[in-house]
């Protein structure tokens, strides 16, 4: 249901990047199964670098198994999600197509910009980049002062300044114990 899509996707992406496809041609004709959760993407590599969709019975050239959570790391921590990967089959394949995920990129702006035009392609993107750093600013702003509130006026979380000033106080008091306990026992033996 999703393979169609995804590929379309993929594809476009290769296309607008020459070495991407110079670098799966040596593949033409090898499979590869992406699994995550219980969805799984078939496909097979074209003549031309590109993925095409494959019957559903063809065996793999390469299986890859990614963490149920792949989509979310795909977007936070891409390093994470290649280096918990499961790989069977063609290591080399496997490897190029790694290779390949992690090194390609999507030009929104260029996309944009033979639809809206260059000026409103570059404005747009510039406007979702400030958009997207004013609600990080805003989240930052507010978790400080929820933590603020919980420590200060609530005082339902100890502040991390009581907390060190708390655990020098024990530490000295394990130090006055000890030296107590050391100087009981020279009496009791003197």
């Amino acid at each position: 249901m999703l393979a169609w899509p995804t590929l379309v996707l993929l594809n476009h992406l290769l296309q607008g990047e020459s070495w991407a496809c110079d670098r799966l041609i040596p593949f033409a004709g090898k499979t590869a199964l992406l699994q995550f959760g219980s969805t799984a993407l078939l496909f097979k590599i074209s003549d031309r670098g590109t993925f095409e969709t494959t019957a559903a019975g063809t065996p793999a050239t390469v299986s890859i198994t990614l963490p149920s959570e792949a989509p979310a790391l795909a977007f936070t921590e891409q390093a994470s999600l290649l280096t918990s990967a499961t790989i069977s089959g063609s290591v080399d394949l496997a490897e190029t197509l790694g290779f390949v995920f992690r090194n390609l990129r999507w030009d929104i702006e260029h996309d944009l910009s033979k639809v809206l035009g260059d000026v409103v392609a570059h404005r747009g993107l510039q406007f979702v980049k400030q958009l997207g750093q004013w609600q990080l600013v805003g989240l930052r702003k507010l978790a400080i002062g929820v933590a603020e509130y919980l420590t200060e006026e609530n005082a339902a979380i100890a502040r991390r300044g009581d907390i060190e000033r708390f655990c020098l106080e024990v530490d000295a008091l394990r130090d006055d114990f000890s030296r107590m306990e050391r100087r009981l026992a020279q009496l009791e033996r003197g």
